[in-house]
């Protein structure tokens, strides 16, 4: 995992941490650290803003002096990368399915993104996920267009033993979501898991057709799927969305499969929303909630 990037970054703090450092020759490493970064899925601001950050903690130090300076270097680096990282906003998904369990109402949760990040199967796994936590589901197969997509979300249902609440294909998504919340509501069930169609970014006709299935559902919670593999595409993705439906939190797909890692930072900083889960296999026990820490110390390889 971002075997890239770490190995990238090892060789800036080694630059960083041997030389006695001025002004002009920091200016001239960090320099080195904004492309290393820009070339692993960091969008230019975010480089930038890492590479200020960087300068702040080190200006005026002499590195090649410190005790142990690549530990002082790598502080700097990880304090830099966990701000960008740490949101404002905590959102927990699970104490806020309490909350409604105990108001005898649903947990409604819709899941948005484009074609490819993994929307059914995260959707998949976040069931599971309560699950294991005491809680019951409904899954919604709101994506009526893709051929197949209801059979997938029928097997994961299946494998989970959850109904799936589902018209025919080319049907009104917005009524298979609005369906799927009043079942809940009836049968006292705790959550309500909503898979929608993925749609390009710039698509403007999906785009309202999402703000209907967003208005008919009224979920509780919006949530980007983003694909780590897609490099920044991802950030642009997730721009357009959350300028489309203001969405609450992401998470991040396939991110045990990646090796840069810069997706992170950049959905995280452009959207200035939670990274709530990553997707860390195929299995459904494969969602690990997001930690601004350790996401740090995967990407510092320590």
């Amino acid at each position: 995992m971002f075997d890239k990037l770490k190995a990238s970054l090892g060789k800036v703090v080694e630059k960083l941490s041997t030389k006695e450092l001025s002004e002009k020759s920091l200016d001239e490493v960090l320099w080195d650290l904004q492309l290393t970064l820009i070339q692993n899925d960091v969008s230019v601001k975010v480089a930038e803003l890492i590479a200020n950050d960087v300068k702040k903690e080190l200006v005026g130090e002499r590195v090649g002096r410190f005790e142990n300076p690549r530990e002082r270097v790598n502080a700097a680096l990880e304090k830099a990368i966990y701000n960008v990282l740490t949101s404002k906003q905590n959102i927990d998904i699970f104490l806020m399915a309490k909350e409604k369990k105990a108001e005898k109402k649903p947990l409604t949760i819709i899941a948005v993104g484009i074609n490819g990040t993994g929307k059914t199967t995260t959707i998949a796994k976040l069931a599971y996920a309560f699950q294991k936590r005491g809680f019951n589901c409904v899954l919604a197969a709101a994506d009526t267009y893709r051929a197949g997509s209801i059979e997938q979300i029928e097997k994961h249902a299946k494998n989970l033993g959850i109904r799936v609440i589902k018209h025919d294909y080319r049907s009104d998504a917005a009524a298979v979501a609005f369906d799927a919340v009043k079942h809940a509501e009836a049968r006292n069930i705790n959550v309500v898991l909503i898979d929608t169609a993925g749609r390009i970014q710039t698509n403007v006709n999906l785009l309202d057709e999402m703000k209907k299935i967003v208005r008919v559902a009224n979920p509780d919670i919006k949530i980007f799927i983003g694909d780590a593999l897609t490099g920044n595409d991802a950030v642009d993705q997730a721009e357009k969305f959350n300028e489309a439906i203001q969405f609450d939190a992401s998470i991040l797909a396939k991110v045990d499969a990646d090796t840069k890692g810069g997706v992170a930072l950049s959905v995280a900083y452009a959207t200035k929303k939670p990274i709530i889960f990553v997707g860390t296999g195929q299995r459904y026990s494969d969602l690990e909630p997001f930690n601004p820490e350790w996401f740090t110390n995967k990407i510092l390889g320590k």
